[in-house]
């Protein structure tokens, strides 16, 4: 087995996670579930690829993500740093004989666990509350999916799993308001890898060492801010000690996280903060995904996403990380290849390879998503499923054509446009296969991977669907676009596709960084070079990271056709 284990570095990363883990956890659940669609029981996924077994001090069995989690101090809510599984221990004071003074406690209050933890965890509370109002299952799932609506504060406050206690680490620190933690200096200035860096590498040696065989670390990171400088000083280090590691990361940010710059000295700040943020990040990984649109409302017609709501963007952006990641758990296909579930089961060596290293040698990947994915049609006049991609990378060109492109797909839980079925593993290559026959332009090189195990929407998940979803996320025609939306209680499971590629079109993304680090770092007289040199840059490793994003940009280009007069 080829495990991974997952690093989330960030406040928006941990809000990703949390949708991600819960869709984790909703697929173990269905699959023990007499009731559940046998689809979830024989979905030839092996879980253990992202989980651990372990056991508690009390001999209890558990199961729990191989997950180290890195957020600011305060930042769990209601939860402990160290998880669920076990409890904490009241320090004591009884030990303590070199003070002969007054003594004196300041603690604060516990935060109290939402409508969802409490019904999670039993609280004896909820139970009187509902005993003495007679509330039915239905009504509390409903008072509950709007409680989150309105009351999401922390990733924790919609988080279903248990977590190991190596897994959930609390920077120590000043910042404890994560707007104020808005860029790489600050991130720089208050985290040093030498105080607190040999804990974290600990947390994460735990992990690894019982793994048999790791395929590489997923990396999700809240490149928006201070963060970003945390997650490179973490990155520079797993690099050294895991030499032959890959790395795949994703740098994720909420919608509308930022608004419209008041001042030009907060544009410079904020323009550099991305383009040093990128430099630091990518040089580290063997893959790098930028995930985040300004506005997700508009990405797609068939959800209805609040942009300043990060429990509702982090939800869209955790399904297109779960579909892509799908591969890397698939059990490998048998002598039965007909009849079985999946199809296409790559690692993350192979994936990267396929993506950076084929032709040009391209680390930046862009993530598309169609969700939910509409059914597959083969008819000559109908959209095709690629037609139905929305891009969840930002900046990024909507036209022109590159040969030289390279796609992975990954399809699941898709149905048939006749008879309203599942389609089956062939089917799905069939539609895809045509539908590359009918486009203008093809990639130069495809990958796809395809299961029957659709994405299942667990209780905390957001209202988001459009009411034109059903059920089973099946798309209803008959059906009027309006500004109602459905959630958890209203669909179950919805088929997915995502994609990753290399092209061209991340060209605009990575000339603007280009772009910005010279005009505001680098070039004479450069307005924020005092900015740089207090974040701790001097001069020769700007040049290095201006050279660095000048080959990306470079590996991308169109070869320049010589004219008739050369």
């Amino acid at each position: 087995m080829k495990e991974i284990v997952t690093i989330q570095v960030g406040d928006y990363a941990n809000y990703v996670g949390s949708h991600f883990w819960n869709f984790q956890d909703e697929l173990i659940g269905l699959a023990e579930d007499p009731q559940a669609d046998s689809v979830y029981k024989n979905h030839d996924l092996n879980m253990d690829v992202l989980y651990r077994t372990g056991e508690t001090q009390q001999g209890i069995s558990t199961y729990t993500p191989r997950l180290v989690s890195i957020n600011m101090r305060g930042s769990l809510g209601s939860m402990s740093s160290r998880g669920t599984l076990y409890k904490d221990v009241a320090p004591t004071t009884s030990d303590i004989f070199t003070w002969t003074g007054e003594v004196s406690t300041q603690a604060s209050e516990p935060r109290k666990k939402n409508l969802f933890l409490q019904r999670l965890y039993e609280d004896e509370n909820l139970n009187m509350v509902n005993e003495n109002n007679g509330s039915s299952s239905e009504d509390q799932d409903k008072d509950i999916t709007e409680c989150l609506e309105n009351e999401v504060q922390f990733w924790t406050d919609y988080s279903k799993v248990h977590f190991h206690p190596q897994s959930l680490y609390e920077l120590n620190g000043v910042w404890t308001d994560v707007e104020d933690f808005d860029n790489y200096g600050i991130g720089r200035d208050s985290f040093t890898w030498a105080s607190q860096g040999e804990e974290i590498s600990e947390r994460l040696r735990f992990f690894v060492e019982e793994c048999d065989h790791v395929q590489g670390f997923q990396f999700v990171v809240d490149d928006s801010g201070g963060f970003s400088a945390v997650a490179s000083e973490f990155l520079e280090n797993i690099v050294d000690e895991y030499t032959n590691t890959p790395v795949m990361l994703y740098a994720v940010r909420g919608s509308g996280s930022r608004a419209s710059p008041q001042s030009r000295n907060r544009k410079i700040l904020e323009e550099l903060h991305d383009a040093i943020s990128f430099s630091r990040l990518s040089s580290y990984c063997k893959l790098i995904v930028p995930v985040g649109l300004p506005s997700l409302s508009k990405a797609s017609k068939f959800l209805h996403i609040e942009d300043e709501k990060h429990y509702h963007s982090s939800a869209v952006y955790a399904a297109a990380l779960h579909s892509i990641s799908l591969p890397f758990r698939m059990v490998p296909v048998g002598p039965t290849a007909d009849a079985c579930s999946v199809s296409g089961a790559v690692d993350f060596h192979g994936l990267i390879q396929m993506l950076s290293g084929q032709g040009r040698q391209n680390m930046v990947s862009i993530l598309d998503v169609a969700m939910p994915t509409p059914a597959l049609t083969g008819g000559q006049n109908a959209p095709s499923l690629l037609e139905h991609f929305h891009p969840l990378t930002p900046m990024i060109s909507e036209d022109g054509e590159d040969i030289q492109a390279i796609e992975h797909l990954t399809i699941h839980g898709a149905f048939t446009s006749v008879e309203g079925r599942r389609a089956s593993v062939c089917e799905v290559k069939d539609t895809v296969d045509a539908a590359f026959q009918r486009a203008n332009t093809r990639p130069m090189f495809s990958h796809l991977s395809v299961a029957l195990c659709p994405l299942p929407i667990p209780l905390p998940f957001p209202s988001i669907f459009g009411n034109q979803v059903g059920k089973h996320g099946k798309l209803m025609s008959d059906q009027l676009t309006n500004s109602s939306s459905k959630g958890s209680l209203d669909v179950h499971s919805i088929p997915m596709a995502a994609r990753l590629r290399s092209s061209s079109a991340v060209l605009p993304l990575l000339e603007n960084k280009l772009q910005n680090l010279h005009r505001y770092g680098i070039t004479r007289g450069a307005a924020g070079a005092e900015l740089l040199r207090s974040w701790g840059f001097g001069k020769e490793e700007l040049e290095e990271m201006q050279e660095m994003l000048s080959k990306m940009v470079a590996t991308l280009c169109p070869p320049q056709l010589s004219s008739d007069s050369d």
